[in-house]
């Protein structure tokens, strides 16, 4: 089961993804795509996303590159190793841009 939570200050919010990042997740990210560009500034915090496949790979770099398109800051944040050895194998850093991958703990 995916679920999010939003926790919002101004016009930053902070997206909490929790759950499998897989095709499950398609309609709830697509819901949240549009609740997102009401913000300037997007932190989507990976921490309780314990694995991620293809098709949530996809669905993230479809949500950050539309975002991104809109001019709005964009981060992904707090990944767990395992999620964070599958962006390094696909190279993700290197197709959505290093600079949006922070660690906040």
């Amino acid at each position: 089961m995916f679920l999010y939570e939003l926790a919002q200050d101004g016009q930053s919010v902070i997206v909490y993804f929790k759950g499998d990042l897989d095709i499950e997740a398609t309609e709830i990210l697509e819901e949240i795509s549009q609740e997102l560009r009401a913000f300037e500034a997007i932190q989507i915090n990976l921490s309780e996303v314990p694995f991620v496949d293809s098709t949530g790979i996809g669905l993230l770099i479809h949500l950050v590159e539309t975002l991104k398109r809109e001019n709005k800051q964009v981060m992904i944040s707090d990944m767990q190793p395992e999620v964070e050895e599958v962006f390094d194998i696909i190279q993700l850093k290197e197709i959505l841009g290093e600079e949006i991958f922070v660690k906040t703990k």
